[in-house]
Order: structure tokens, then sequence, then C-alpha cells
């Protein structure tokens, strides 16, 4: 019986491989913003363009000469200048209204805000007019210099970086059109079982709706995972063989079929292509199967994990989660804790048990149902993971316990 340490070293070992694939070029201009989340920097980035690419106002109000600036003395007001639109050089004696980000005037090197000139408000433009302050400027007041941020040909993100609202938004600012990405490791979730039903089909018979289809396909989406398709399978080898003909994938991910039961169509299907199955010394989440499968298109990794959706997302966590995580350049694991457990705690010795809780405000941990590998509804209603580990089989009240976050 493999331990869980062994078992998450044997995950790694058969995804190893992924980690050597070329990185993709994405033209990301047209993309849906939510396939650009959390993206990872395969390259590092060189800015195109100085930032800002010109000097410009930092704030509604003149443009002067900051020597044509003296307290009491009135200036001519020149033509305005608007954001996006350049003006003429400043003729010496005049105060150019200008308005946040217009491109400073030629010969300009300062912005009085409106606020700080008589009158504090812009007049319709027209012969004329004139504008005063009532104190001195330096050169450079409100005046957002060009590459004041980053010049041209720097380094605007370096390789390894995760892509958030920030960084696309300076990619954008860049001109970068294409970027060079960590790729996506492409899964298809097999999800069996005579007994599960597509939600929104009618329920049957001794039938329950899908679980793991959905829960599975959400956690590989957040790993950084692309989900190929999530296939609800019968407990038939021949069905399971068609349906799964034809994903050009890097992983099959399943769940159920993988025990020593009659009806065990992933165990039937994937032993004889490569796959090995073993039970893990863990609760939930003991049957496992884990291999490379030779199918009729290619070698693909099979990762198997056991039906019960509390058993599934458990494995998930423990033994691909943080693999994925990795390789898609994201930090791999969960934030941890010690934390005192509000109630004793039994667990079997001769295995890793792995319960769900919440922490209350005192710090403490309350296990949230019990360790039952049915009850999803107590997992959704937990915050963390609690780790108990092999050869412990009771934890006083009090007692520390390491915990993991899973309320992101």
């Amino acid at each position: 019986m493999p331990t869980v340490e062994e078992h998450q070293r044997d995950v790694s070992a058969l995804l190893a491989p992924l980690a050597h694939r070329e990185p993709e070029l994405l033209h990301w201009s047209n993309a849906p913003p939510a396939s650009l989340y959390d993206r990872v920097l395969a390259r590092e980035l060189l800015n195109l363009i100085d930032l800002p690419p010109f000097d410009n106002s930092q704030m509604d109000g003149y443009a002067v000469r900051a020597r044509d600036v003296v307290a009491g003395t009135a200036l001519a007001v020149a033509p305005r200048v608007a954001a996006g639109h350049p003006g003429p050089p400043i003729i010496a004696g005049t105060a150019v209204p200008i308005m946040t980000g217009a491109p400073m005037p030629s010969g300009a090197d300062a912005v009085i805000p409106i606020e700080e000139a008589t009158p504090d408000r812009f007049l319709p433009e027209g012969a004329g007019q004139a504008v005063s302050f009532t104190s001195l400027v330096p050169s450079g007041t409100f005046v957002r210099r060009r590459a004041s941020d980053l010049a041209a040909g720097e380094v605007l993100l370096a390789a390894g970086t995760r892509l958030g609202p920030a960084q696309w938004g300076v990619i954008a600012a860049s001109g970068i059109t294409e970027v060079e990405l960590v790729p996506q490791t492409r899964v298809l979730v097999l999800s069996t079982g005579d007994e599960l039903v597509r939600v929104g089909d009618a329920l049957g018979s001794g039938q329950v709706y899908d679980a793991n289809g959905t829960s599975l396909a959400l956690a590989l989406t957040q790993s950084g995972a692309l989900v190929d398709a999530v296939i609800v399978a019968p407990d038939d080898a021949a069905r399971v063989h068609e349906l799964i003909a034809g994903h050009d994938v890097d992983l099959i991910m399943s769940t159920g079929g993988v025990s020593k039961g009659a009806y065990e169509v992933v165990r039937d299907v994937f032993e004889e292509l490569g796959v090995d199955f073993v039970s893990v010394a863990m609760q939930p989440g003991g049957p496992q199967g884990l291999g490379i499968a030779q199918l009729a298109h290619g070698a693909v990794p099979v990762v198997a994990f056991p039906g019960n959706p509390v058993s599934a997302l458990v494995s998930f966590e423990i033994f691909l989660r943080p693999v994925l995580r990795r390789l898609h350049g994201l930090a791999p694991w969960r934030p941890t804790a010690e934390l005192p457990l509000v109630e004793p705690l039994d667990s079997p010795a001769a295995k890793y048990q792995v319960r769900r809780g919440r922490i209350n405000a005192e710090g403490e941990v309350e296990l949230v149902g019990g360790p039952g590998s049915h009850l999803i509804h107590s997992y959704a209603a937990s915050t963390v993971l609690v780790h108990v580990p092999a050869g412990v089989s009771h934890l006083d009240a009090g007692a520390t316990v390491e915990v993991w976050r899973i309320d992101d």
C-alpha cells in the first residue's frame, strides 16, 4: 500500500515530461478576457515604446513656462489643448489651458492646477482672456515626463510572471500583440458510472446527478489547465473506448471505477492499456490509478480517482493540483497553518486522513461533517482541509493540526 508521499511523487514523475513543451504563442488582443487571467509568461517581454510616450499633463490646469509665472501678474490665455490633440509650441508670456493626459506644448515645463488659478475655472474660448496665479511654480510641476514609467527596450515583464489585470494592462500599454505563455495542460475529464446523470436530465431510480465533472473541471481550470471535455460515461468498457477516442489531450483524469468491485469500468478499460491501480494509505481517496495509456492515437497519461465526490476532490487536492499548478508556473501549495482543534478527532492509524473543517473566530478548527466520502455539502461548507498523518489514531480537543486553506 503506497503512502501519500509515494503516490505524490509518482504523479509528479508521470507528468514531468509536460514541463518541456514549447511555449504557447498567443495573439492575445482578440482573446476572451477570461482566457487571459492567471496565465504565466514563458519568456520575458521587452517594452516597445516609452511609457508614457510623451510629456503630458498630470492635472487639468494651465501649461506654462515656469519663469513666466510671477505672483499677481496675468498671462494671456492661449488656445486649449485636449488629451489626444497636440497643440502648438507655447508662446512666451502665455498660459495654455490643458487637460489631464494632454501632450505638453513644446517649451512649457510646468502645469498649474485650475484650482490655483484666477479665475479658477475654464472660460469659453475667446480673444482677450487672461489668467493669474498666486504663487511661483517650479519647473516640472505636475508634468508626467516621457519614459518616467519605463523606457522603450527595458524589461517590461520577466519570464515566469503571473498575468493579472495590471500585467495585461501594461502589455496593452506597450502595444505588444503577441506573448509566449506557459502552455496549458489539456485535460479530458471522464466521470463514470451507470448511476450518473447530467444535471438537467431526469433522474431515474437509483441514479444521482454527476457532481464530479463540474467540480473537477473547475478545479482544473483553477490550476491553469484547459478542460477539453467533460464526459459522463456508463459502466460499459466499449462505450468508454468510443467516448475517449479522438480526444487529443495531454492528460485523462477519471473518477469512479477504480476499486475492486464487479463494475470497475475505468480499471477494465485502462489496466490493459498500461495503467496501474493501487490502494494508497489515505482516507478518503484510497483507490487510485496512474500510468500511461497506449491509445490508438498515442500514449496519454492517466490519473484515475475514486468516484465519491469528496474522495475525488481530496485526491485532486493532494495528488494532482500541486503538480498542475507547478507545471503552469503557479504557486503549487495551498496556504497552510497549524491550528488547534475545537473537538477530539479519531482517525485510522494506518492511513493519512483528510477531514474538512472551518476556522472559527478564535482561530480554532471546527470539523465540518464526518469522514464519509459522500458528504459533498460538508465539503462545500468548509474553508480548510484538516490533515491527520498516518500513525495518529486520536487527537484531543486543543491538539494542533495542519490545515490547508481552500476558501480562495
